[in-house]
């Protein structure tokens, strides 16, 4: 090996040990939040939340096709593309960091501390939690920057041979393409214009250099003409529904970057969907976001010292020694190539303290919790994955200075053998592999994939079941369309109202024709199943009418006649659109699709339904009926200390004990991601509630006892796990 070949070979080895570790640790099923939407938008060829990915949708759809012979679940297949594309940028890494330590460390000892380097960067707790399930579409454009990063410096040491500028190009093409995936991709752009201006400048000024990539740029972002098109053959998840009249108008959206344009596309690409405020708006105050970033900085390295046993500020020696190892990777770059040191400086920069500001985020999810305002002052969860390029980055440089400590020991022994007497210090790169297993391995973990099959099971054939939000949604988008787990039931996400395209596209779903059959064999002894589906969509609203309603203050007392009732709504009650949409839903189909709510709360309170109630395990029906006359048999009116709910004490407990899967959600050591505990403890609330309503019916002694037991386990992992930080859920 000599200064112009760099070591490819052993880059790809450390690349597929890296991907072997990811496979190990990795997730066998989806995960909850994003996860679901992108593995089934990737099967369906869907359109995701806005910006609506596309890069990822067709490299994910793509990948899966490739891995289909050998006979792995969809969910593995895209989860193993994350693990993919980190180890890609793992790869990568390790070419750069062997670039960075070769002027201090020759031959071989060059390719351990780049291998250290990349082993602290691969296991830092944020990457490898992403790189084991498809969480995010973070892991592409990671692999982006790492690409780019390397293209650079290997652009800044081929500078002056003929053609060189290709591999300016390339970098340029791959940022461009990347953004079609998620804008993290370009934030290697100030970098390569400090790295290009320090080098040679007036290589891309040619016209020649400057007409190539012009053609690169349309090139790359042509790729956003997959939203609009596939959008007008409307896919069963279809966010933001980016249908153009014209190409040209689909043209100038892409090109414009959503500022003009086909407006449907112009909103997508422009993410007007999430309504931020200028950055010169902060959501918190500057140093609450600082105090955010460094705590997540804080759990990368020794996420799994993080436990109720250890005395607080365990982790903290670590984490500076970490933070000071990175600050050498630094000084071994600034001594070797002042250049070189300029773009990983500027690309540190940008990847930390730049988007810090630019992502403006409110207050950290578990940070400051005394601020006044509740929940809306913080983020409704941990946001560390923004910064999963900057911590799998400094990993990296804080190998590189671990390399400079090793290479100066050694030098400070003044002996033959220094380097092999040095070499245990090494094992500092060995640090977060070993304290982040247990919090980043997604090894085992069903518990979103089984939330889903139990509250899909929950509802009778050809429910409508109304949910909130994220995690009550995606994982039911991906039992119904990956695993083909009850599509009967129309899935209603109440925020989704709001927008003008949402309630349409529920009601094409639901026409006669699109509406798809009931197929659950298992809930025969449970459910009857009905002589034929629907024959009427969802709502008779029409386009039209849906595009009027609009939140509004009423006037006078407004009554709505049901088949058993009617609601009155007072004068002065404000009803927002999406209690609107929801309740014409109601009204129009009640007579022939249940309709089950996720939660009590939501829209079911919002549209003062809450009374009439029913629990059929884990979701509620909306059951109408005169509440002050006698209640139907099987209806059991649970205690009041347990929240004094109606229970169908039947289906409920055959739908609990004989069809329920609940793996990773009871019996469960670590629940890592504290925003999902109220997971667990939905579990808890129903045994218990179970356990109320089984003893007040008379049920056998041994039902109630096995139910108190169950809901007790439910609520040792709600409260935050038997080892893991305690939570808030079950106190």
């Amino acid at each position: 090996m000599d200064d112009r070949r760099p070591p490819y070979a052993v880059a790809v080895l450390v690349g597929l040990a890296v991907f072997a570790l990811y496979v190990v640790t990795l997730a066998p099923t989806t995960a909850f939040w994003d996860t679901s939407e992108y593995i089934a938008t990737a099967y369906i060829l869907g359109i995701p939340h806005p910006p609506g990915n596309p890069l990822f949708v067709v490299l994910a759809r793509s990948w899966s096709l490739l891995l289909s012979p050998f006979g792995l679940p969809v969910a593995v297949r895209i989860n193993l593309f994350a693990a993919t594309t980190s180890a890609l940028a793992s790869g990568c890494l390790f070419l750069v960091a062997h670039r960075m330590v070769a002027p201090r460390l020759a031959g071989r000892k060059a390719l351990v501390g780049a291998a250290a380097a990349t082993l602290i960067g691969a296991t830092s707790y944020t990457v490898w939690g992403q790189s084991t399930v498809n969480e995010k579409v973070y892991t592409l454009s990671v692999a982006v920057i790492a690409a780019v990063t390397w293209l650079a410096l290997r652009w800044r040491d081929r500078r002056d041979e003929p053609g060189s500028e290709r591999l300016l190009l390339w970098a340029l093409f791959l940022m461009v393409l990347g953004s079609t995936n998620h804008l993290m991709s370009v934030l290697p752009a100030p970098a390569l214009a400090v790295l290009v201006l320090l080098s040679a400048p007036m290589k891309v000024l040619r016209p020649s250099f400057l007409g190539r990539a012009v053609a690169l740029v349309v090139l790359g972002l042509s790729l956003n003409f997959f939203l609009p098109i596939r959008a007008a053959q409307k896919p069963v998840i279809n966010e933001g529904d980016a249908t153009c009249e014209s190409a040209v108008s689909a043209a100038v959206a892409i090109y414009s970057n959503g500022k003009a344009g086909c407006p449907a596309l112009a909103y997508n690409l422009a993410r007007k969907q999430y309504q931020k405020p200028p950055v010169t708006e902060r959501q918190a105050p500057v140093r609450a976001q600082l105090a955010n970033f460094w705590q997540y900085f804080d759990w990368q390295w020794t996420r799994g010292l993080d436990v109720s046993q250890l005395p607080s500020g365990t982790r903290l020696p670590f984490t500076l020694l970490f933070l000071a190892l990175g600050l050498c990777g630094l000084w071994m770059a600034w001594t070797a190539d002042r250049v070189v040191f300029a773009y990983m400086g500027t690309l540190v920069v940008t990847l930390t303290l730049g988007l810090v500001y630019y992502l403006n985020f409110k207050y950290g999810y578990s940070l400051s919790p005394n601020v006044p305002g509740g929940s809306t002052t913080h983020e409704v969860r941990e946001r560390d994955y923004f910064f999963v390029a900057a911590f799998l980055l400094w990993g990296v440089l804080s190998g590189v200075g671990l390399a400079w400590v090793w290479s100066t020991l050694a030098s400070a022994t003044r002996h033959a053998r220094g380097w092999v007497l040095a070499a245990p210090v090494l094992a500092v790169a060995f640090v977060p592999l070993a304290t982040n297993w247990s919090w980043a391995s997604r090894a085992g973990d069903y518990a979103a994939r089984d939330w889903a099959y139990d509250l899909l099971m929950s509802v009778e054939p050809y429910a409508i079941l109304f949910t909130n939000g994220d995690n009550d949604t995606f994982p039911l988008w991906y039992l119904q369309e990956v695993e083909g787990v009850r599509r009967d039931v129309t899935v209603v996400v109440g925020q989704y109202l709001f927008t003008d395209w949402y309630p349409k596209q529920i009601k094409e779903l639901t026409t006669p024709g699109r509406q798809r059959p009931y197929d659950a064999p298992e809930l025969a002894e449970i459910y009857d199943a009905p002589d034929h589906p629907p024959e009427r969509p969802v709502t008779t609203l029409d386009a039209a009418q849906m595009d009027q309603i609009q939140g509004a203050r009423l006037d006078q007392d407004v009554t709505v006649p049901f088949p058993q009732l009617a609601v009155t709504y007072p004068s002065g009650m404000v009803m927002n659109r999406d209690a609107q949409i929801a309740l014409a839903f109601i009204h129009d189909s009640i007579d022939e699709r249940p309709i089950y709510f996720a939660a009590t709360g939501g829209l079911m309170t919002t549209l003062g339904l809450g009374r009439w109630g029913v629990r059929h395990g884990l979701a509620v029906k909306l059951a109408l009926r005169k509440l002050d006359q006698a209640q139907p048999e099987g209806l059991v009116k649970g205690s009041d200390q347990y929240g004094g709910e109606y229970f169908d004490l039947k289906s409920s407990l055959a739908l609990y004990e004989d069809l329920y899967q609940y793996r990773s959600i009871r019996n469960r050591d670590i629940w890592s991601d504290r925003s999902t505990l109220n997971i667990p403890w939905y579990y808890y609330v129903m045994a218990l509630q179970l356990s109320d309503v089984a003893k007040l019916a008379g049920q056998p002694a041994a039902v109630v006892s096995r139910l108190q037991q169950d809901a007790l386990a439910f609520q040792v992992v709600a409260d935050g796990g038997r080892i893991g930080t305690p939570g808030e859920a079950g106190k």
